[in-house]
């Protein structure tokens, strides 16, 4: 019996056990977020570094789901399910025996593969059992994301320092062990592309060569860095990869499409990339109430969940693309007022910038999946690994880079006013990253170091943290003007309606 079929009643035990598997795919990222300081402390690293695991966490994401998306419907959704229970434990067991940053990195690695895979089913699941309501169900679905941080989150915090770092990231099995006894058993769906008959070529041409440049570029530019192709090499593979699709294709691919995935790149690095550095960046003011910085994130990704669960209505009463546009300029107020926020104020900062990011992810994978039927999992999970490439080659690097010159430039405008020593000291240690050569603090010196010289250095990294936030609050004022135009688009074709495929 097909659950594609919109006369039976949608399986909520299929749905609860994906909702399940987002959740564990979050517990890895709220450990990371909250464990970050301890593995910098253990493996002295960077700010650089820090954000590059932190950008690992999320990047390869983008891999597996669009190797997937273009598979999936042949293999199935049990195997990717299988696929992604096997990454989620064996990344947990590389973590926590790791000895270098090296092992970290892989750990991360495979747990971001995992995740992609997770994600490359429970979104062409969801959006074919539930094909009359998709943006509606997508945002509970996803409210899966910000309810594993607030639970995981919470346990974490519970922990308390005492605890090692390396049992905090067990916490991964607990949803882990959950989502692949739910799913085990069941009889997952027909995608819709598949039950109506529309060919592998026609979802494909969704997409297109433009479409196909996008995902292929973000994609092979991280893989050549990683094997350590050179730019030229890489470029010959990003047009090969382009030419070869688009002669099978040949279509430029769906303008709205295209406009959509260039949407998610300032989207994702709004959201995830500040989510992965949130704990980070407000543990100073935080610190200064007695409070850890985590809280933070795990009161934002409260809000998200509440609102994703109950945010039906809000959808139907704004529209998709009204509600983006409030958004964004929410997110954008909350994250300058962020920048500059202390005591009582980084609550009501917070609570804006949580408002305004709750609904961005799901309601544009709502969108897609209601304008592209015909592109099936690869146009659904084509905006999601852009996203998660955005987040994790620009957005964690580009935040931890950020702070990295800005303390390398103010360490020496403070030695020059107070006839210090800091920078020659402690600003030591030339690494180099996406983003060119830099200069970082060597952590095992500053630790070292005499009281007067970390409380000026801690001063001078709080301001870095503040500097980066008021610097990604430009990104949703983009995004804004995007939806803006998106709005008159619709209106002048009617209103915003979703897309009926029938069978070919």
């Amino acid at each position: 019996m097909s659950t594609s079929r919109t006369s039976e009643a949608p399986d909520m035990g299929l749905f609860w056990g994906c909702f399940i598997a987002l959740i564990a795919t979050s517990f890895g990222f709220i450990i990371r977020a909250l464990i970050i300081g301890d593995w910098a402390t253990d493996f002295n690293l960077t700010e650089t570094q820090k954000g590059e695991l932190l950008g690992v966490g999320l990047w390869p994401f983008a891999i597996s789901i669009v190797l997937f998306s273009l598979v999936i419907d042949r293999i199935g959704y049990r195997m990717a399910m299988i696929i992604g229970l096997i990454c989620h434990v064996l990344s947990a067991i590389v973590t926590i025996t790791a000895k270098d940053y090296t092992m970290l990195y892989i750990g991360t690695f495979i747990c971001a593969l995992g995740n992609g895979t997770v994600e490359a089913y429970i979104n062409p699941v969801v959006g074919t059992i539930f094909r009359n309501d998709k943006t509606k169900w997508f945002n509970i679905l996803h409210a899966g994301w910000p309810g594993g941080m607030v639970l995981g989150g919470i346990l974490l915090m519970m922990m308390g320092a005492s605890v090692g770092w390396q049992v905090k990231v067990g916490l991964i099995f607990i949803p882990t062990i959950l989502y692949a006894v739910l799913l085990w058993n069941k009889k997952f769906p027909v995608h819709e592309r598949v039950a109506a008959g529309v060919s592998y070529r026609e979802m494909l041409k969704e997409v297109g060569v433009l479409g196909a440049f996008i995902i292929s570029l973000m994609v092979f530019k991280q893989l050549g860095v990683i094997m350590g192709l050179g730019n030229v090499a890489t470029w010959v593979v990003i047009l090969l990869a382009t030419g070869a699709f688009g002669f099978y294709t040949k279509s430029l691919g769906k303008p709205l499409f295209i406009v959509m995935l260039l949407i998610m790149i300032p989207l994702a690095i709004t959201e995830l990339g500040v989510d992965s550095w949130s704990a980070d960046l407000m543990a100073g003011e935080m610190g200064k109430m007695g409070i850890s910085g985590g809280w933070v994130l795990i009161y934002t990704a409260l809000l998200m969940m509440l609102l994703r669960f109950f945010g039906g209505p809000i959808i139907h009463k704004l529209s998709p693309i009204g509600l983006l546009a409030a958004c964004a300029a929410l997110a954008a107020l909350g994250l300058y007022l962020l920048s500059g926020a202390t005591g009582g104020m980084i609550l009501l900062a917070a609570t804006i910038y949580a408002v305004g990011k709750s609904f961005f992810w799901p309601t544009s994978l709502g969108i897609v999946a209601e304008q592209f039927p015909k592109g099936g999992a690869l146009t659904l999970n084509g905006v999601a690994a852009v996203g998660m490439l955005a987040a994790g080659i620009v957005g964690g690097p580009f935040l931890g880079n950020v702070q990295d010159k800005q303390v390398d430039a103010q360490t020496a405008v403070y030695d020059a006013a107070n006839s210090t020593q800091l920078h020659s000291t402690y600003v030591t240690t030339e690494k180099e990253s996406f983003f060119g050569k830099y200069m970082g603090i060597d952590q095992a010196k500053l630790d070292a170091a005499p009281d007067a010289d970390k409380a000026a250095v801690a001063t001078i990294q709080g301001e870095a943290k503040k500097s980066a936030l008021k610097t990604v609050a430009i990104l949703p004022v983009i995004m804004l003007l995007c939806y803006l135009g998106l709005l008159f688009y619709f209106k002048g074709r009617g209103g915003y309606k979703a897309v009926e495929i029938s069978g070919h």
